[in-house]
């Protein structure tokens, strides 16, 4: 039995004509009535009574019209059902997180969480943001955690998207210092133009700095000398010396206290950021129900 054969018995149901539930269905007339056959005798008893115009279904035929319907309608929820099986079933949680945060906050995180709760097996992928909501889009990962800011919102800032604040961050103006311990590179008023370490245009970091700073920093001295992904690798390059860089403080707090990098500008220059941890709103299966639960509970207010 093929379903095309439901779906031609459907419309030849709801019009009784052969010749308009042919063109609905986009078929010849002769290779409709065919099907039409096929499916009678694949059954083993006419559906329709062809000495009457238009041709009305048997009573058998009137029985098989909810049994079509029925099965296409399962047969369409197949998918999601499925689906749904597998993430209720499945206990391994997958997360995806920003390269910065995998690297410094996420491995404290998790570890403060297991100390209330057993969290199980968790499948992480470190990526940009931007790949980080791809991957939230096409259902690959249940969760996200990324850095934020109400004047950056991005695709999981939506209505189909859930958020709880995990943490708390900045975004810091730094460079190495100087002979006398101020920075080498600052954001200061100046003719001379000022090298920047920027994040490529994929990153969330590089989102939240143009909509907090852009209009000022099209104005100022600074030049783009390096452009990368991550956030640790213009760490990397503002240790060198290589020119000034927006960093997280999650990622270069050790740097400060040791004095390896300082501030480049003051505190208006400091961007605050949130942590959240960003799903789905419809359900993503028991275990990772149980975890958004605990984190949410256990997250600061």
């Amino acid at each position: 039995m093929n379903f095309i054969w439901l779906e031609d018995f459907l419309a030849l149901a709801d019009t009784g004509n052969f010749s308009r539930a042919a063109e609905q269905r986009h078929s010849s007339q002769p290779a409709f009535s065919r099907r039409i056959r096929a499916l009678e005798e694949w059954i083993g008893v006419d559906l329709l009574d062809r000495s009457t115009q238009p041709a009305r279904l048997t009573e058998t035929g009137e029985w098989f019209r909810g049994v079509a319907q029925e099965m296409l309608a399962r047969v369409s929820r197949i998918p999601g059902d499925a689906k749904r099986v597998t993430e209720a079933s499945a206990m391994t949680l997958r997360l995806a997180s920003t390269h910065a945060l995998s690297f410094t906050f996420l491995p404290r995180w998790l570890r403060s969480l297991e100390s209330g709760t057993a969290l199980g097996p968790l499948q992480l992928m470190s990526d940009v943001l931007q790949r980080c909501e791809g991957l939230m889009q096409q259902g690959k990962v249940q969760f996200v955690v990324s850095h934020a800011h109400p004047q950056a919102r991005g695709l999981l800032d939506s209505d189909s998207y859930l958020s709880a604040r995990v943490g708390n961050d900045r975004l810091i103006p730094v460079s190495i210092p100087d002979a006398k311990g101020g920075p080498r590179f600052a954001l200061v008023a100046t003719n001379s133009e000022v090298p920047m370490l920027r994040y490529s245009e994929e990153s969330g970091l590089e989102r939240i700095i143009r909509a907090v700073f852009g209009h000022l920093l099209e104005t100022s001295t600074l030049q783009p000398a390096f452009t990368a992904h991550l956030a640790s690798v213009l760490r990397t390059m503002a240790l060198d010396g290589r020119g000034l860089a927006w960093l997280p403080q999650s990622l270069v707090e050790d740097d400060l206290n040791e004095g390896l990098l300082v501030a480049a500008a003051g505190e208006e220059w400091c961007i605050p950021l949130s942590i959240k941890l960003y799903r789905e709103r419809e359900f993503a299966g028991k275990a990772a129900e149980e975890f958004w639960r605990f984190v949410v509970e256990s997250s600061p207010s």
